[in-house]
């Protein structure tokens, strides 16, 4: 599994002349970071006196970010999985119309799922950055920095994700069930744009003092 990779195996495998692991892996693990560094500062304020007052949002912002992390990492191996089952639809034969037409099938239902993991990422990328908004607002000072970080990660995640959902929507033959995924996609995006911004505020405004 790429999870269980050293980070350095991790990053040779990325560089590799393979197709697997790629943007999707990748845009996965940036928005698991994302949710680590998240917890992190949840970590580094519960339990100090000075943020009583937030110590049950951010203990239940700790728990929904670990979950996602989870998730996420999860989702760097299902992106990998996705892409190869499109790589095998692709290499079936197609010398006569049953071939072709069994191919066709194969290569649609693959596709499919290639784009549903990747919108699950993008997904889970903007529940990281929902989180990560009460911990720009509540969490340390100190660590107001790894909020930042972890707001672009998560909106590097979600805007990866989203590009590969669009990379394999022509291979999907619903073209009514496609119209729905860019739609949804979209709004992701949009919504993730918009709260990009309100945490990049809070934590300068934090920052300044």
């Amino acid at each position: 599994m790429l999870v269980d990779l050293k980070l350095k195996e991790f990053s040779e495998r990325l560089a590799a002349a393979t197709p697997t692991p790629g943007g999707g892996s990748a845009s996965a693990l940036a928005a698991s970071l994302a949710a680590s560094l998240g917890a992190m500062v949840c970590d580094l304020t519960v339990g100090k006196p000075k943020y009583e007052a937030a110590r049950a949002d951010l203990e239940k912002a700790r728990e929904a970010l670990q979950g996602l992390r989870k998730d996420l990492l999860a989702l760097v191996d299902r992106d990998a999985e996705a892409y190869d089952q499109v790589a095998a639809a692709m290499k079936l034969p197609k010398g006569t119309p049953e071939e072709k037409a069994k191919r066709q099938e194969v290569l649609g239902r693959a596709s499919l799922f290639a784009t549903e993991i990747p919108l699950k990422t993008a997904e889970s990328s903007l529940a990281v950055l929902k989180e990560l908004k009460g911990v720009a607002e509540k969490g340390n000072a100190s660590a107001l920095s790894d909020v930042g970080v972890a707001a672009h990660l998560a909106h590097t995640g979600l805007v990866g994700a989203a590009l590969n959902v669009r990379t394999n929507l022509p291979g999907i033959p619903d073209r009514e069930r496609a119209g729905r995924i860019v739609e949804r996609t979209s709004s992701l995006e949009s919504e993730a744009a918009g709260l990009l911004e309100e945490l990049r505020g809070a934590v300068s405004r934090r920052m300044s003092g």
